[in-house]
């Protein structure tokens, strides 16, 4: 991407932001902030929605950016910051409510010097305050052009590309949000209604503060976007794409092998120099590795992780290559960066690795280091590189087995002109071919897709009722179970009853107990005993739609379904 794209990419990926359905419950509390009073009934300064939308965008920002390392290095939880935030909007709830309360809570506010406009008289320090709260419970709303942007955070690896893409990602999201707020001060001052009723509406600010505040930390506002489509997703994706290449010279880039990987058109080509690896430690089984080392010969850079469904079906092709091509001068060096917090356990890497009967030369990436370095976007990821050090294919996700290894094998001849090169693999090519198949639904509360019960879905231990009728592509609870940020774990009673369409069910599960699974009128039972991994519960003789119930025995946990 050119750098005069990026600030575009930044723009629109943040006026999506503003608008996509994560954001409707924040819309009532900035239009009634626009159009609020200031301390004791006084008229609104026409400043007040500038510095709400002002002070929501410069938190969600920074929390985006830096908060991540901030509480790593305090060895705080992961969502402090939107407790934190939850915890400021009930406070600046109670101050719209109480005047006096209001000027405590603006006090630290009087060294901000006097000429700036707007933080002096008519409560607009407060607004500032009410926008750095919202920013801090917006956050996870940041849309996959942030997740960019916090990515980088969390790496290390910010520079003038991120905070490019963090200033315009700002100035777009302010404009939606800048609007209702503009149209909440305007209605105010034309209305007279309202003008004479500022103390009134201030007050009802204050309410829908609070309420907004209690329906987060209950996960009311989850139900929003489980009933609204995300209209936004398909063109945010695609920004965030855009976001995470990186700038690459040469005949090609790679962020159009990327491109090109993703619309099924890869081939050989020139998609620049090869990034070293980058925090990666440790190495399983084999001595660390760099890219220097590797000179002379062809490497498949390959990112998984263990419990992965589609890494699962894509690792027994790397392997056959590994094992076919490695005394013809070819490497593979599986970069394992995890997506669960389980996944950072090197035991359970090693375990899992195992079990896939890997072989080949496989570095933990828990810092998502190398991930970043190749600004890759998906598991699995392959990156070709041949023997000057120049990545040559890129495959993103299943299939096009036999397109890579005649890659591989050009590469091989390539180096080693007039080599003997041993028949191609016969591995069989499980990518599922069902495009209608149930899309992967996580189950933790902060991922959570596709909940169709019931019932609060907030953390917490919670006893659930199943309804009658699961609607498809939904799952339901029944039974008690504790609801994490990422997982859920089983009490009594516990089961999950999933409408899906698939061939295959898999379900990420771990700890020690049985699976009950009732199918089609049949009823069988799966031994579970380990750290978490995927377990077949569906295995139908073709794709179809139908419903599924798996009981879990108490202190199971499980993290998502996936499909095939």
């Amino acid at each position: 991407m050119s750098e005069l794209a990026l600030p575009l990419v930044g723009l629109v990926g943040g006026v999506l932001a503003g608008v996509s359905p994560c954001v409707l419950p924040v819309l009532p509390v900035v239009l009634l902030g626009g159009a609020g009073a200031g301390v004791d009934g006084a008229r609104a300064s026409r400043a007040r929605p500038v510095v709400i939308v002002a002070g929501l965008v410069l938190s969600f920002s920074l929390f985006t950016l830096f908060g991540t390392v901030v509480l790593a290095l305090l060895h705080l939880p992961t969502g402090l910051i939107r407790w934190v935030g939850i915890t400021a909007l009930l406070v600046l709830g109670a101050a719209m409510l109480f005047p006096p309360l209001e000027r405590l809570v603006e006090r630290p506010f009087v060294r901000i010097p006097q000429r700036v406009p707007g933080f002096h008289g008519d409560g607009a320090a407060g607004a500032f305050a009410l926008g750095v709260a919202l920013g801090a419970v917006y956050v996870p709303c940041a849309g996959p052009v942030l997740a960019a942007i916090a990515l980088a955070g969390a790496t290390d690896t910010i520079g003038p590309r991120t905070l490019i893409l963090t200033a315009s990602f700002a100035v777009g999201t302010a404009i939606p949000l800048l609007a209702i707020a503009l149209t909440g001060h305007r209605l105010a001052e034309r209305v007279r209604a309202l003008q004479s009723r500022q103390r009134t509406i201030r007050a009802v600010g204050g309410v829908l503060v609070i309420a907004l505040a209690v329906a987060l930390a209950l996960n009311v506002t989850d139900l929003i976007q489980r009933r609204v489509p995300d209209y936004t997703q398909a063109v945010g994706d695609r920004l965030g794409a855009a976001a995470v290449a990186p700038q690459v010279t040469g005949a090609g880039s790679l962020q159009q092998c990327q491109q090109a990987a993703f619309t099924g058109t890869a081939q050989l080509t020139d998609c620049g120099r090869a990034p070293e690896f980058s925090g990666l430690g440790p190495w399983l089984g084999v001595a660390p590795r760099t890219m220097a080392d590797l000179r002379g010969k062809v490497v498949l850079i390959d990112f998984w992780a263990y419990s992965c469904i589609n890494c699962q079906r894509d690792l027994p092709h790397v392997e056959a290559w590994w094992k076919n091509y490695r005394d013809l001068g070819f490497e593979v060096i599986g970069v394992h960066t995890p997506e669960y917090a389980f996944e950072h356990d090197t035991d359970n890497v090693t375990a899992g690795a195992r079990k896939l009967g890997l072989t080949f030369p496989i570095a933990v990436d828990n810092r998502s280091a190398t991930w970043a370095a190749y600004r890759n976007v998906a598991w699995p990821a392959g990156y070709l590189v041949d023997a000057t050090g120049t990545i040559r294919l890129v495959t993103l996700g299943e299939g096009h087995y036999d397109k890579a290894e005649s890659a591989i094998r050009s590469l091989l001849l390539a180096a080693r002109p007039g080599a003997t090169l041993p028949p191609a693999t016969d591995v069989p090519d499980a990518t599922p071919r069902n495009a209608d198949r149930t899309p992967e639904l996580y189950l933790g509360a902060d991922k959570q897709q596709g909940y169709g019960g019931t019932g609060d879905y907030g953390a917490g231990t919670r006893t659930f009722t199943r309804p009658d009728v699961v609607q498809p592509n939904r799952f339901a609870l029944d039974g008690t179970w504790i609801v994490g940020a990422e997982d859920i774990r089983a009490g009594e009673g516990a089961a999950l009853t999933l409408a899906y369409t698939a061939q295959r069910v898999f379900l990420d599960v771990g700890g020690t107990g049985t699976l009950t699974v009732a199918d089609g009128g049949t009823v069988r039972t799966i031994a579970v005993d380990g750290p978490p991994d995927i377990r077949t519960v569906v295995d139908r003789p073709a794709s179809g739609a139908g419903t599924v119930t798996v009981g879990l025995s108490p202190g199971l946990t499980a993290y998502s379904f996936t499909f095939g």
